[in-house]
Order: C-alpha cells, then sequence, then structure tokens
C-alpha cells in the first residue's frame, strides 16, 4: 500500500533491487576514488588510471539504468508520452554510452596487461621464422603504443553510437503497446537490431576476453602476483555472471530473485576485485 500511495509501478522488490543498485553505485565511486587517489596519484601508472575510470563510467552508467528502469516510468500521465519515450530513450543512450566508455577503460588495463612495457628479455628469439617476425614488430614501442589505442579507440566508437543512431534501432518494442510511439522499428528475432550488436555481439566479445586473461596471468606468474590475477579473475567472473542473470531472471518474469541476486553477486564482485588489487596488503 505504501507504494501504492506514492508511485503508480513501484513495487517492494523494485525498491529492494533499486537500494541495492544505489548501494552498488556507491561502492563504484569509492573504489573509482581508492583506485584514483591511493594507486595512480602514488605510482603513476595507467593501469590504475584506466582501473578508476572504469568503475566510475560504471557508476555513472548505472545511475542512468536506475532511472530508466524504476523512475522514469512513474511519470506516466504527468507528460505525454511522446516527451516520457525521449526521456527514457535519453537515458538509455546515457547509460549505454557509460557503459562502453567502461568497457573502453577496461580496454586500457587489457591493453597495458597483454603489450607491457618492453625489457631485454620480454622475447625469445629462438623461435618460429613466423613467430620471430611478429614478435619483432610488437618490439616496436609505437607499433604497441598504437595497439593499445586501437583497443580503446573501438569501444568508444561504439559508445558515440549509442548517441547518435536512431530510436528505430535501440528502442524497446514494448514501448509501442504502452506509450503508443512507433518509430519504424528494425528488429532481429522480435529484438532491435542496435541493441542486439551491442549486447549480443559486441559485449561479450569485448569483456568475455577479460577473465579468461587473468586466468592465463595466474597460471604464468607465481606468488602474490599469482594470488592477485586468479582473484581478479574471479571476480570478473562473478560480475559478467551477475549482469547476465539480470537480463535472465527479467524475461523469465521473476521480480523476487531478479531483485536480489544479481546485485548480490555484483556486490560480491567488487569485494573480490578490491582485495586482489590489495592482495599484497592484505596477506
Amino acid at each position: 500500500m505504501l507504494f501504492q500511495d506514492y508511485f503508480q509501478f513501484f513495487t517492494f522488490w523494485d525498491a529492494v533491487e533499486s537500494g541495492l543498485y544505489f548501494i552498488i553505485v556507491g561502492y563504484y565511486f569509492l573504489i573509482f576514488a581508492y583506485f584514483l587517489l591511493m594507486r595512480f596519484r602514488t605510482s603513476k601508472k595507467y593501469y590504475w588510471l584506466f582501473f578508476s575510470l572504469l568503475f566510475l563510467f560504471l557508476a555513472a552508467g548505472r545511475v542512468f539504468f536506475i532511472i530508466y528502469y524504476f523512475f522514469a516510468p512513474e511519470l506516466e500521465g504527468t507528460i505525454s508520452n511522446v516527451a516520457l519515450v525521449e526521456l527514457l530513450m535519453i537515458q538509455y543512450r546515457f547509460a549505454t554510452f557509460c557503459t562502453w566508455m567502461g568497457i573502453a577503460s577496461l580496454m586500457g588495463v587489457f591493453g597495458i596487461l597483454i603489450f607491457p612495457p618492453l625489457t631485454e628479455n620480454t622475447f625469445d628469439d629462438s623461435t618460429a621464422d613466423f613467430k620471430m617476425k611478429v614478435k619483432k614488430i610488437l618490439k616496436n614501442q609505437k607499433v604497441r603504443i598504437m595497439l593499445r589505442i586501437t583497443l580503446i579507440a573501438i569501444p568508444i566508437i561504439v559508445a558515440v553510437l549509442a548517441l547518435s543512431l536512431p530510436d528505430s534501432l535501440l528502442m524497446d518494442p514494448d514501448f509501442i503497446g504502452k506509450y503508443g510511439v512507433d518509430p519504424g522499428l528494425v528488429l532481429i528475432f522480435e529484438y532491435p537490431v542496435g541493441r542486439a550488436v551491442f549486447n549480443f555481439i559486441l559485449l561479450p566479445l569485448f569483456v568475455a576476453i577479460i577473465p579468461f586473461l587473468f586466468i592465463y596471468l595466474a597460471v604464468k606468474t607465481f606468488g602474490v602476483l599469482r594470488r592477485s590475477y586468479a582473484l581478479n579473475a574471479i571476480g570478473f567472473f562473478i560480475y559478467f555472471l551477475g549482469r547476465i542473470l539480470q537480463g535472465l531472471f527479467d524475461s523469465m518474469n521473476l521480480p523476487h530473485i531478479e531483485a536480489i541476486m544479481p546485485p548480490l553477486l555484483i556486490l560480491l564482485s567488487l569485494l573480490i576485485i578490491v582485495i586482489a588489487n590489495n592482495y599484497e596488503q592484505l596477506r
């Protein structure tokens, strides 16, 4: 009754879910500040700068998604449906933009891990001719920098596209029946083409490799570094699992599970990631 008195659609489980995501946003900002001020400021290593920016963009994106899913729909009846849909699409575009800027930051971390600073023993010359040619190319510092820039630039381009593509490629099909607004959606398997490409092709392509990279690094290293890389892999695996389950439970119409399990998994993943990057101090 309390929610029905003040909200049209906001339920108890919506309050639980949004509250947990507000907590997650708070942790995002704390982690951003820690990695920026305590790690990057003291070490001047771009690894920590990219790592901090990742959580800043994730925080901003989650705020826009909270407005998109929980609060903007409550304006129905107070403004025109056209204006409401425009507001919803603005929130979705900015949320997607911030998400992909976060992925760009993650690609910055990825680029530094796979193209570390050159040392005399970085390469072993006792290899086949083809491998030697490839490694000779990678010995060029300018080439390594260009590869890092390319890894970062691609998600930034996707982020800009999220702001500029027409509504016909991004809008939720449910808006047509709910708000009576039809921009002439372009669908694939009853899903907007733009969202399908972003969520089911590009997103897995960029993020799936991160946990496996940390596993590879954990296998190749030893001691504190191995434990740190292994915990990072576990943390990112759990984080992506939480994001996947969020969409899965939404499609299965399980509001109570959707409200609790994915946010708690994300919170657990953040705790593990923080521990992983402070392992040498906590061991």
